[in-house]
């Protein structure tokens, strides 16, 4: 209620200037002033034009002052990537000409068609030329801008090279977790009933056998330099967004809908440490879709590496099944136990399987 009483009064606030404002210029009028208004519409002619000139240079001057601290400097990291940068940038030529164009016009006839007693009145009702210019050519520029951006979509949403890597990354509240196929290379099924924090945070199906040797980490994403990479994208709860700004890909997390996208890295970290001169330098992974209180922190690493270190960080992950059932894990050491305690082992590792099975 208050609200609606601040934006009554407000409107009313405005209503009283404005009646005041035309009062003052009729009784400017009838007093013989019009001679000082004609003058003030020269200034304020003059003035258009010099706000034109500052307001140019001081786009130029923005982009000059930050254009070197964006991420465009540095170019894509991925292959795919350059597609979007040459979209951009075609994107921001036309977009720039067109404004810059429309400014001076704008600034100019607001000097060029001020108030004079010499000016003519000239109607200009319908031009169908004119007409058809303004609508065919906006309309045609922007038909081949969109099917630039169709084409690269689907080229980044198609089946991914037979040679691609395939990871899932899955979204939550406020973290990423990534879930890499075994030696068999194939991901296991999982299903969301399954989910439980302690030893299964994506919700793996053990009775799969191709779940059982799938390798599950947290925050970190290793990818390889050269190789494409396959993401099938999910979320545990709400709505996340995959925003990989160093490789220009982005694509939502939706909750029971898995979404995919591929791409091919161009630099290790250690590369683009080197290319950027930044000794801190980290490929991040960010969600871009606003998913509650923590929703800043949602950040994680990417690590591109050559494809040695990669099979070498690889073979020293252990399957993410033995989190579950350490007593499976052939490389833990066994105590030996007791004959009664053998049997209350059995018992609860039988127990501990039956409840994280579907």
């Amino acid at each position: 209620m208050n609200s609606i009483f601040i934006v009554a009064v407000l409107f009313l606030f405005f209503i009283v200037i404005f009646q005041i404002a035309k009062a003052s210029e009729y009784v400017s009028v009838l007093k013989g002033e019009n001679l000082a208004k004609k003058q003030n519409n020269k200034i304020n002619a003059f003035l258009m034009l010099v706000f034109l000139v500052v307001g140019l240079f001081g786009v130029w001057y923005c982009n000059d002052l930050y254009y070197s601290k964006t991420l465009f400097v540095q170019g894509s990291a991925s292959i795919q990537g350059e597609k979007v940068d040459s979209m951009l940038k075609l994107t921001l030529l036309v977009t720039g000409i067109v404004f810059i164009a429309t400014q001076i016009l704008l600034f100019w006839f607001s000097y060029r068609y001020q108030d004079s007693d010499n000016a003519k009145v000239y109607y200009f009702p319908h031009n169908t030329n004119l007409e058809l210019l303004w609508t065919v050519v906006p309309a045609i520029v922007l038909t081949i801008l969109v099917v630039i951006g169709l084409r690269n979509w689907f080229s980044f949403t198609s089946e991914a090279p037979k040679d691609a890597l395939t990871v899932e990354v899955t979204g939550k509240q406020f973290g990423w977790i990534f879930r890499y196929p075994g030696k068999d290379n194939v991901l296991g099924k999982k299903y969301y009933k399954n989910i439980d924090n302690a030893t299964n945070s994506v919700g793996l199906v053990w009775d799969d056998k191709s779940a059982q040797d799938d390798i599950v980490t947290e925050q970190t994403f290793y990818v390889v330099k050269n190789r494409p990479v396959k993401l099938i994208i999910g979320s545990r709860d709400v709505i996340h967004d995959v925003g990989l700004v160093h490789f220009r890909m982005k694509m939502d997390a939706v909750p029971g809908i898995p979404t995919t996208m591929w791409f091919t890295p161009k630099y290790t970290t250690k590369e683009m440490k080197e290319i950027t001169k930044n000794p801190n330098f980290q490929y991040e992974i960010s969600c871009d879709q606003m998913c509650g209180n923590g929703h800043y922190s949602m950040k994680g690493i990417i690590e591109v590496v050559s494809e040695s270190e990669y099979q070498s960080w690889i073979d020293k992950q252990s399957p993410y099944y033995f989190a579950a059932f350490p007593d499976k894990n052939p490389g833990q050491t066994k105590l030996p136990v007791s004959d009664s305690s053998k049997s209350s082992t059995s018992s609860n590792i039988t127990t501990n399987y039956n409840n994280h099975k579907i």
